[in-house]
């Protein structure tokens, strides 16, 4: 049995963290999640795999809101990473981020390779590209150094793939295995109901989901929507940036579009998505995104922008439709008609589902991995 180390030391994916550690296990594996304890709200539970919450303690203890909280993280951060470097015992250790990757490069072991009779220095190092690979020379450079401590990296798209190759100049193992589709969302138990207020609306909705960034290209969709008619417009999801400028644009639009700016527990995502009638991702550059998963695991039509893996969604499962990324007058465009066509909803539902199904199943991701770590240690 194969004991593999899952590392996400700032806890940025755990639902992704915990379906991979579970597919695994249901694969055969020994499994241990090597992380920080969430702040945000309660996480799946550990499903035939063991939790260590080994970075951060001291900062989780304190809480989110307390003083200095990210430069107490900091002086936390390289006696952890030290601290897991010893005691980690595992035949495979797979990162699937790095928090400081300005000094993490230098805190992770190099490459396994063979030592005396074929025997390798030490367990082989994975890393999954969940992002874009940074642009910039500082960026890239950054980026190679971190890589150049990896044997393998995992990417969820062959555009990814081709990226960390080409742009990244990264010469050992690439394996394409997709993102999987948090179909767990679909059964959870105490399921919370939609708010009264939006229980009550009538009209079709659009909803875009997730973390408010810059790159996600709200403001596009909100210059767009002014063009969509008979439909509500949902961005739901904790702002990572000042709101006020999309207020401003939303005003013109009145009711038609409604703003729930805080982070939405898992035992909540269920009833917007049950709801939606179209799933919008206006990203100006992604490489990929849990916001898509979940959509696929509810059978959701969407509507994406032509970036990064997520064109592969559309054309390879045809689950989606793209529009160019910043271009709101072809976004309007393609909500409206999407909107007004119950017989294309449909197709793209049915495909979505078939693809959470299929390709973006965890028991496939769980099994394909699995292979990628029985390759590296041969």
């Amino acid at each position: 049995m194969i004991h593999v180390q899952i590392v996400d030391p700032s806890a940025y994916t755990p639902p992704y963290d915990r379906c991979l550690g579970a597919a695994l296990a249901r694969a055969g594996a020994d499994v241990e999640l090597v992380t920080s304890r969430f702040l945000y709200g309660p996480v799946p539970p550990a499903d035939g795999y063991r939790v260590s919450e080994a970075f951060y303690r001291r900062s989780a203890e304190r809480g989110l809101d307390a003083p200095g909280r990210r430069a107490f993280k900091f002086a936390e951060h390289v006696a952890d990473m030290v601290r897991f470097r010893r005691g980690a015992g595992a035949d495979v250790v797979h990162y699937q981020w790095l928090t400081m990757p300005a000094l993490d490069w230098a805190l992770v072991p190099g490459p396994a390779l063979s030592g005396g009779r074929g025997r390798r220095k030490r367990a082989p190092q994975v890393f999954t590209f969940h992002e874009r690979p940074a642009r910039g020379r500082a960026g890239i450079a950054r980026e190679k150094r971190v890589l150049s401590r990896m044997d393998a990296v995992v990417a969820h798209s062959e555009h990814a793939a081709r990226r960390v190759r080409d742009e990244l100049g990264f010469d050992r193992r690439v394996e394409v295995i997709p993102h999987g589709a948090f179909d767990y969302l679909t059964e959870l138990p105490g399921e919370a109901p939609l708010p009264d207020e939006l229980a009550a609306v009538e009209r079709p909705i659009v909803l875009c989901f997730g973390l408010v960034r810059p790159y996600k290209g709200i403001d596009v969709l909100l210059e767009a929507f002014r063009l969509v008619p008979d439909a509500e417009l949902w961005i739901v999801g904790n702002p990572r940036m000042p709101m006020e400028p999309l207020h401003e644009l939303a005003r013109p639009l009145g009711d038609r579009v409604r703003f729930v700016s805080r982070f939405v527990p898992d035992t909540e995502v269920a009833a917007y998505f049950r709801r939606a009638s179209v799933v919008v991702l206006p990203h100006l550059n992604a490489e990929q995104s849990g916001v898509l998963h979940i959509a696929l695991a509810f059978g959701k039509p969407m509507v994406l922008s032509a970036v990064g893996g997520f064109g592969e969604v559309a054309e390879r499962d045809g689950a989606a439709l793209t529009v160019p990324a910043g271009d709101p007058a072809a976004l309007a465009t393609t909500l409206t008609g999407l909107l007004g066509d119950e017989a294309e909803r449909r197709r793209l539902s049915e495909a979505a589902t078939a693809a959470a199904a299929g390709r973006y199943s965890w028991d496939e991701i769980g099994s394909r991995t699995l292979e990628l770590y029985r390759a590296l240690l041969g």
